[in-house]
Formats: structure tokens, C-alpha cells, sequence
């Protein structure tokens, strides 16, 4: 049987004319409908939005907790094994010979940005300490919490939940989509990249309905990601002067959230509104500067040596327990308080929030990575979206979150740091460290990380406006209508705001869980269609049949 050319040529019907010209009516109406009636519910109703998330949370947990787990792990094996795949490694995400559009620095800043850098902020203090009080250990009496002995396992699990698992999960997508968008030229956006599976009838309501999920899922996680910054973006705004924003407890007020989310959302529309080559790029560049700034601080004057330690030994610890950690499912024996059950829960609330915080996620930061990835091989887009990003969150958990643990375990701190709000963790580490050497340099450092952190949430939410854009424009990456940009910023702005004011960020990460599970099914998919595609694509090159439908793009390197 003679050998075909691939699927080149994917029919995505869009409106000519109209408030919806160039975008396809079916996906973006229904998308703006289900996140509208989310963001209705929540503030409207907030209690039962509360207690309805709640249990489709505990039964979603219960049953797809080892779901999770064990995609993720499928994910980090296909990562690895098309890049070792010579194959696949050496195949050009475009056109043969071309070359990347943007520079290995903005490469790196913007994927940095876009994906997790936010989270860093928050994150890389108070995950490091939060498993140096609790983790799957010290449930079951082998190390102590809060003790010399419990140090690694902290750093065993923070780098799992921010290592190659979680930028596999974005690998995949991006991957899935450069190759499918930049070799065969069809739509970027997400349903053709099951092109291999489902051919042309991607084109009608199977397509429409993976791009729905795909919209809904982007939407959730990034909501995740703003609701974590909105809380430590008022935490930094009070620190810094600004009163009646923040409760004692530390958490945003309503009037908190308000402000924030106005700021944060209309500087990230007016970004988006720029395109990615100008605010996202210039914007990405300038909190990687400042990144490098604070965690040069951290590494100077922080515990350099403790922070050495925690990341040469806490890599090399990870790497050997993640073959066990990646597949390892915690089973409950019903009996709540007993070992079982709290190692059950215990997974609940970190590995499966997680898992499903990157998968949800995976469709924006995918589809944005596969915009700045044109012209780069397999091997080297693995390597640079899993490998090098994973090493940056280590080194900022290693020297961050070092220095915060080493202060409590050396009682320097006296509780001050465990006993700040996960968002207030970093201002309260720093404010320690440089309050007795001068006030007026504390707070210029907590000026300095609330500038940095609102650089990150701007350019995760712009870049998720422009993503989401992207997938109801069928794909389409030009400039996209004012209006509908104007939406996705309020109706993700609103989505936060409503789910914080119904139940806090616990009500975000509810949702988020709930709206990654279809998505999971989707990314497990473009794994199958991946290789299917780059074998069937070996299968051409030996036959003389061409498998690269699409024209070099001549843009240089900046």
C-alpha cells in the first residue's frame, strides 16, 4: 500500500462578517457562556458554589487521583523518549533548515514567565517549608517535622511537583502543537494536533468540543495561578504602606481583591493588546532581570551554603526517588485520622492539585510555547521546555526556601516565617533579613518583588487573553478584535474575583481540578497522535514522500 502525504489542510469555520469575524462562532460563544455562567454562579450564589465544588472535588479526588499521578508520569516518558528518539530529535519544528525567531534569552524569559515564574514567588518559600513541617515522612513517623532530618524529604517533594513533571505536561502540548501547526501548516489550536487520530472530522463538533475544553481548562488555571498572586500581591501592597486591604490573618479583603485584580487585569490587557512581540516579550525580559536580582540576593545574602546543598543533594535525591514518586498512589483505608487516610489526603492537596494545576494550564502555556518555538528541533525544544525551566525552579526552592528553613532551623526566625501567610512568606523572609540593617532598604526590596510579581501576573494573564484568542480565532495568531480581548480579561479578572469571594483560592482550586480532568484525556491523546505522526513521518522519508507542507519563515534571531 502506497504511503500518503499527511493531513495538511484542516476546514475550521469562522465568521466572515460581524462582531465575530475571524473567529469560530461554535467555540467562542460557548466557551464565553460556560465562563460566564461560572462567574454568575460563584458571586451570585457563593455558599452553594462552595459546597457543589467541594464534592465534585472529594469525588473527583477519590476516584482520579491515581489518573493523575500516573499521566503525568506518561507524559515525563514521552518527553524523554522523543528527545533520546533520533528520529524525532533531529526533526525541525517548521520548515527544514529554518531557524528560531526569538533569541535563546527571550526563548527562555518568556517560557519562564508565561509558565510558572509567578509561582515562584509565592511557592518557592512556602512549599519548601510547608513539606519541612508536613509531608508523606513525617506521616509516617520516618523523619521529624521541622527537624534537621526532614530536609531533604522537603526538597524531594517540592522539586517533584515543580520539576520535569510539571514541564512535561507543557512540553507535550507545545510540542504537540509546533509540530502539527509549523510542519503540515495546519490551525494552532489545539484539536489539530489529534490530527493523526481523527483526521477531518476535527473539522465539525468534535473539533469545537476539544477546543471548548481546551478554552474552559486555560481559563481555570490560569485563574489559579492570578488567584495565588492576587493574595500576594495585597500582602506586598500592605507591606509597602498600603492599609485596609489585607485581614489579620493576612488574607485579602474584598476591597484587596478588587484592587488588585484591577490593576494587575488592565495592565495585562493593555499588554495583550500589544501582541507578543512587543509587551509579553519586553515584559517577560524585565522580570527575568529582576528574578535574577532578588534570587542573587537570596544567593549572596541569604544561605549559600544551606541553599548549595539543598539543590546539589536535593536534585540528586529527587532523581532517584522519581521513578518511585512518579507511579506511587496513596491508597485510604476509610478511616479518617489513620496513616492511610492522611497519606491520602495529604496527595490530594499536593501531587494531584498540582498534576491538574499544570495540565489545566498546559493549553495556554503549550500554545504559547509552540508561538516562540517555530524553528527549533524536538530535541532541542524538550530540553529547553522541560530540562531548563525545571533547574530554574530548583535553584530558586534551593536558595529562597533555603534560607527561610535554615532561619527557622537555626531559631534565628522564632516561627515569624512559618506563621506568615503562604503569600506573605517571602515579604516576611526578607523584611527579617534586612529590617535591622535599614527600614527604608527593607521596603525597597518588598517594592521590588510586588513590581516583580505583578510583571509575572501581568504577563501570564495577557498571555492567556491572547492564547484563548488564538484558539477561537481557529488558530488564527494576527491581531485579534479589541472587544473580544476586552472579554477575556474581564471574564478571567471576574472568574478570579468570584471564586475568591465564594471560597477563597480552596474554590479556584476546585474548579481547576474539575476543568483539567477532560483536558487530561485530551494531552494523553496528543501523545498517541504525536508519535503515530513522527513514525509515520520515518515511514515517509524512507518512501521519498514529503511530510513538511509548510514554507520556511525567514525571521532571524534577534
Amino acid at each position: 500500500m502506497s504511503i500518503k502525504p499527511p493531513l495538511s489542510e484542516l476546514h475550521i469555520k469562522t465568521a466572515d462578517t460581524g462582531f465575530y469575524s475571524g473567529f469560530s462562532v461554535n467555540v467562542t460563544v460557548v466557551s464565553k457562556i460556560i465562563i460566564s455562567m461560572l462567574v454568575v454562579w460563584c458571586i451570585v450564589w457563593p455558599a452553594e458554589a462552595g459546597t457543589v465544588l467541594g464534592n465534585w472535588n472529594t469525588a473527583i479526588l477519590a476516584k482520579f487521583a491515581a489518573w493523575y499521578i500516573w499521566v503525568v508520569a506518561a507524559f515525563v516518558i514521552v518527553c524523554i523518549g522523543l528527545a533520546i528518539w533520533p528520529a524525532a530529535g533531529r526533526l525541525n519544528l517548521g520548515a527544514a533548515g529554518e531557524k528560531p525567531e526569538f533569541s535563546n534569552f527571550s526563548w527562555f524569559s518568556m517560557m519562564f514567565g508565561a509558565g510558572i515564574g509567578v509561582g515562584m514567588l509565592t511557592w518557592a518559600v512556602a512549599e519548601p517549608v510547608a513539606h519541612f513541617k508536613n509531608n508523606p515522612a513525617v506521616i509516617m513517623g520516618e523523619t521529624t517535622t521541622l527537624a534537621a532530618d526532614n530536609v531533604r524529604e522537603a526538597y524531594i517533594w517540592s522539586y517533584l511537583h515543580w520539576g520535569f513533571g510539571a514541564w512535561a505536561c507543557y512540553a507535550i502540548a507545545g510540542l504537540s502543537l509546533a509540530f502539527f501547526s509549523y510542519r503540515r501548516g495546519l490551525p494552532l489550536t489545539i484539536r489539530s494536533s489529534l490530527t493523526p487520530l481523527f483526521g477531518k472530522a476535527l473539522s465539525g463538533n468534535l473539533g469545537h468540543i476539544i477546543d471548548i475544553v481546551a478554552v474552559v481548562a486555560t481559563i481555570l488555571g490560569v485563574a489559579q495561578t492570578l488567584g495565588f498572586g492576587v493574595e500576594q500581591f495585597v500582602a506586598g501592597l500592605t507591606r509597602i504602606g498600603f492599609s485596609g486591604l489585607a485581614l489579620e490573618d493576612g488574607s485579602a479583603t474584598t476591597m484587596g481583591i478588587i484592587v488588585a485584580l484591577a490593576v494587575i487585569m488592565g495592565a495585562s490587557t493593555l499588554s495583550a493588546l500589544s501582541g507578543v512581540g512587543k509587551g509579553i516579550k519586553w515584559l517577560s525580559n524585565i522580570n527575568m532581570v529582576l528574578s535574577i536580582i532578588l534570587l542573587g540576593f537570596f544567593i549572596i545574602f541569604g544561605a549559600t551554603f544551606f541553599g548549595a546543598s539543598a539543590f546539589f543533594v536535593g536534585i540528586f535525591d529527587y532523581i532517584v526517588a522519581l521513578p518511585g514518586l512518579s507511579f506511587n498512589v496513596f491508597r485510604s483505608d476509610g478511616v479518617e485520622g489513620s496513616e492511610a487516610f492522611l497519606l491520602t489526603q495529604w496527595q490530594g492537596w499536593w501531587p494531584v492539585f498540582y498534576w491538574a494545576w499544570w495540565i489545566a494550564f498546559a493549553p495556554f502555556v503549550g500554545l504559547f510555547l509552540a508561538r516562540i518555538s517555530r524553528g527549533r528541533t524536538i530535541r532541542e525544544f524538550v530540553l529547553g521546555a522541560m530540562i531548563v525551566p525545571a533547574l530554574m525552579c530548583f535553584v530558586w526552592f534551593a536558595w529562597a526556601g533555603g534560607t527561610a528553613i535554615d532561619l527557622e532551623l537555626n531559631g534565628d526566625a522564632n516561627g515569624l516565617i512559618l506563621d506568615a501567610a503562604n503569600g506573605d512568606k517571602i515579604f516576611a523572609m526578607t523584611e527579617f533579613m534586612l529590617a535591622p540593617i535599614s527600614e527604608a532598604l527593607s521596603w525597597g526590596m518588598a517594592v521590588m518583588i510586588v513590581v516583580l510579581l505583578m510583571t509575572f501576573l501581568v504577563t501570564s494573564a495577557d498571555s492567556a487573553v491572547l492564547i484563548v484568542n488564538t484558539i477561537n480565532a481557529a488558530g488564527d495568531e494576527g491581531p485579534k478584535a479589541r472587544p473580544h480581548i476586552l472579554f477575556w480579561g474581564a471574564a478571567l479578572a471576574l472568574v478570579v474575583g468570584g471564586l475568591l469571594i465564594s471560597g477563597g483560592t480552596g474554590a479556584i482550586q476546585t474548579a481547576m481540578v474539575i476543568g483539567a480532568l477532560p483536558f487530561s484525556v485530551v494531552m494523553a491523546l496528543m501523545c498517541i497522535a504525536l508519535i503515530k505522526a513522527i513514525f509515520n513521518d520515518g515511514r515517509r522519508e524512507a518512501a521519498g514522500v514529503t511530510s513538511v507542507t509548510v514554507d520556511p519563515v525567514v525571521s532571524p534571531a534577534e
